[in-house]
């Protein structure tokens, strides 16, 4: 019979387990699981992806992860296949204690997107513990006049298994004066009572030894005994008697160490040595021994250890009160914790998502966390939210989760980081609470262009520079950070019709350093304009662009070249001034101009030499030709001038015009004397004759060698040519700097711009002249009007070159008068 109940218990048992094991989502928030305590590490709970309605492998994809609430986690996720398994070995007494059901909480958090569901896994007790006597011999002394039906607590048994697997029942060794009584507390374990069945007789039986049997209700159940011996007292007829059969009492739980709990009180009616009683804690667990004192005369109830309403609400105290010759009463002691608000909100942060995109939309999620106060009846309301004014938000999901969001937009250049201090309080008193700082970095995107220091830029360069020299720089900054930050620099081609700058300019893509790539000519072109653009390295890349003007500074190069008189290389020219003008009489003015500006185009007219030094004078400013004095007689008829013109550069150039007067009494007679010489025939000399012929001959020789020299020359400057073509293929040994852009291309410059240095001959002096280029030169945009010198080099069309290679008998003074 005992067989066939211990299997149907066993059956009932097994079938409520796998009646959990089946429990599948229970609510709309919450998946509910249950498993046995004492399973093994790996041992099968659940299919998670299953319970949630998620594919097979959207867990691994979404990076799902178990968070506990106190943070150690008893189970782990398969990601892969959805399934969730014992992490270690479940001791449900070590978890939850006498609590039952047993239950452990944790969230299943998916990152991307950031998602949580809670989840529940009830831990089922097994009957692994056997009844524990924490004495395992009682002493009993009684008096051998104690009445039939008399009643003897005994210590309680400890069982740390739960429901059926608890402590249920006592039994008791066979005897003829005891039989035993199971009685149940409001909270605590059974307990049993001797009953007095038959009366003592000291003389006969001075002592009764028993043992108690506690057994649980477990399959098969376990047991634990205790020996209990009974000694016979001598008779005392009274016994102690309490002034209640139960107190109450209400404690704060903050309550001190020895603070007065109750005061019990008992009597006796006896005399002397019996009517002395002492209290005692008989016969009560560990725990209330543990948290309560008695003082052993006044009965003074105090509290030893802390108390804790949120792990004992309650507890139920035996008073036990012996007289002096042996008799005791007992009495109960109910004692009821009173909650303060003791414990602050926890808070238990689930996930974080940093570093956010500044661009991020209102309401993105950054945070989860759930919020948890052990003060639920005096705690209150909890309240959470920011210490600071942050462009986030706390927004509640569902009971005690709430999540951090976005609020306003983001803006990582001017804030790249957040201290979030989330404050949870709850309403007391008194109101506690709780600072959690989440720490949210801001990552970078494009969204700035380039920025130029300057709205405009105007750099300066003077003419005649060297090829590629360093003329200013631009620079540009980006907010961004990163690869949204390098700038790179570029120009832009000009507008149709304009001058094309890349022939003239290039810049380093790196650092917006800007150089010249030619000889600028203030003459040919003043000034230039071009726009810079700056873009950066982001996706989708930004740009700005800014406009640079570069102003070319006049260098002195161009001499002054006479307008009037006319200097034409064979006869000077011839101004009449009659004889009789006064001083100050305008005979001339030489008119010169000059192809510079500013200060270096300022001429000044100066009298160099003439036949009679103190008969003319040239004025300074306007180069008018004056009479100091009137003219006699003695003045010689042909009179010549040179008139020194100089400007006022640095160097000083000057020209010289020469300027032949006549002196005349009339402006016809000396005319036709001068014009007419064939009024007055003279006889011409035989050997004059021979001369001519003789000169004709010499001029046709020379004219002769001067052709052949000249075909010859032609001939060599061909050749030539074609070997400067062949080294055109040699640039790679120019040292140009790196990352000059060319105009009209995307890479560095590949033309070189070597020059080499010479001087004309045939004066004394080696007057250094100009720079011929030994290679090619850079080649101007077509349509400008350029001309092109002997050397091959290109000059603008206005330049003092190409005027001093038309006019350069004039533009010396000669030696004889330097």
């Amino acid at each position: 019979m005992a067989v066939v109940r211990r299997k149907l218990l066993q059956s009932r048992q097994v079938g409520s387990l796998l009646l959990f094991l089946c429990i599948s989502v229970g609510g709309e928030a919450t998946i509910r699981y249950s498993v046995a305590e004492e399973m093994e590490s790996g041992s099968f709970v659940a299919n998670v992806a299953k319970d949630l309605g998620l594919e097979v492998g959207k867990l691994a994809a979404r990076g799902a992860r178990l968070v506990s609430e106190g943070n150690r986690l008893h189970f782990r996720l398969h990601r892969k296949t959805g399934d969730l398994f014992v992490k270690e070995k479940l001791d449900r007494e070590s978890l939850c204690g006498k609590a039952d059901p047993c239950v452990l909480h944790f969230e299943i958090v998916l990152v991307e997107p950031l998602q949580s569901f809670r989840a529940e896994v009830r831990v089922f007790d097994i009957n692994d513990n056997a009844p524990i006597f924490p004495n395992k011999e009682q002493l009993l002394k009684i008096p051998e006049s104690t009445p039939l039906g008399s009643r003897f607590p005994l210590q309680s048994a400890q069982d740390l298994d739960v429901g059926l697997n608890g402590l249920q029942n006592y039994t008791l060794s066979a005897n003829a004066y005891f039989h035993l009584h199971t009685r149940f507390r409001s909270h605590g374990p059974k307990y049993a009572e001797l009953v007095l069945d038959k009366p003592l007789d000291r003389e006969e039986h001075p002592e009764v030894n028993l043992t108690i049997t506690a057994v649980d209700g477990g399959s098969p159940p376990k047991s634990g005994t205790a020996h209990i011996r009974v000694e016979v007292l001598d008779v005392n007829d009274h016994v102690p008697q309490f002034s209640r059969l139960v107190y109450r009492a209400q404690v704060p739980e903050d309550s001190a160490n020895g603070s007065l709990v109750v005061t019990v009180t008992a009597t006796d009616l006896d005399e002397g040595s019996n009517k002395k009683i002492t209290y005692s804690l008989a016969q009560n667990p560990e725990a209330i021994l543990q948290t309560f004192q008695i003082d052993s005369e006044t009965g003074e109830v105090r509290l030893r250890g802390p108390l804790d309403f949120e792990a004992i609400e309650t507890y139920d105290i035996d008073i036990q009160a012996t007289d002096g010759g042996g008799l005791s009463a007992h009495s109960k002691v109910l004692v009821e914790v009173v909650d303060v608000n003791d414990n602050p909100p926890e808070v238990t942060v689930s996930s974080v998502s940093s570093p956010l995109p500044e661009d991020s939309p209102l309401q993105t999620v950054v945070a989860l966390f759930s919020i948890r106060d052990r003060d639920v009846r005096v705690g209150g309301k909890i309240t959470c939210f920011l210490r600071e004014d942050l462009p986030f938000a706390v927004r509640p999901t569902f009971r005690n989760a709430y999540s951090l969001v976005t609020d306003r937009g983001l803006d990582r250049e001017e804030v790249s980081g957040y201290n979030i201090t989330l404050v949870a309080m709850d309403t007391g008193p008194p109101n506690l609470s709780t600072e959690t700082v989440i720490e949210v970095l801001i990552s970078d995107i494009n969204d700035n262009p380039p920025v130029f220091r300057e709205d405009s830029y105007i750099l300066t360069v003077r003419e005649n520079n060297s090829p590629a020299v360093f003329i200013g720089k631009v620079h540009a900054e980006d907010l961004d950070l990163g690869e949204n930050a390098q700038v790179t620099y570029s120009l832009l081609p000009p507008k149709s019709g304009d001058l094309s700058v890349f022939a003239y300019i290039s810049i380093n893509s790196d650092n917006g350093k800007l150089y010249a790539l030619r000889t600028m000519d203030y003459e040919a072109i003043q000034d230039f304009q071009f726009v810079i653009k700056a873009t950066d390295g982001g996706f989708p890349s930004l740009s700005s662009q800014v406009t640079v003007r570069v102003v070319v500074l006049d260098d002195n190069d161009n001499r002054p070249m006479i307008l009037y008189p006319l200097q034409n290389g064979t006869l000077p020219c011839n101004d009449l001034v009659p004889r009789s003008a006064e001083a100050g009489y305008l005979v001339s003015k030489v008119v010169a101009v000059d192809g510079d500006s500013g200060q270096n185009s300022w001429l000044s007219y100066h009298l160099f030499k003439a036949s009679d030094p103190g008969l003319f004078s040239v004025q300074q400013q306007n180069g008018e030709i004056r009479t100091l004095r009137q003219i006699s007689e003695r003045d010689p008829m042909m009179q010549k001038l040179i008139i020194l013109v100089q400007d006022h550069g640095q160097p000083v150039l000057s020209t010289t015009a020469s300027l032949n007067i006549l002196l005349v009494d009339g402006f016809s007679e000396p005319y036709l004397q001068f014009r007419d010489p064939s009024k007055h025939p003279t006889m011409v000399n035989p050997s004059t004759k021979y001369l001519v012929i003789s000169l004709a001959v010499l001029s046709f020789l020379f004219l002769l060698s001067v052709t052949v020299i000249s075909i010859i020359h032609i001939y060599q400057k061909i050749k030539y040519r074609e070997k400067i073509t062949i080294q055109e293929h040699f640039y790679d040994d120019c040292n140009f700097p790196n990352h000059l852009v060319q105009g009209g291309a995307n890479g560095p410059l590949s033309q070189p711009c070597p020059y080499e240095m010479c001087s004309a001959t045939g004066t004394g002096t080696s007057e250094f002249r100009f720079l011929k280029r030994f290679m090619p030169n850079f080649p101007f945009p077509h349509g400008t009007g350029e001309v092109k010198t002997e050397a091959g080099s290109s000059v603008p069309p206005d330049s003092d070159r190409n005027r001093s290679l038309g006019s350069g008998s004039h533009a010396r003074v000669p030696d004889d008068y330097m």
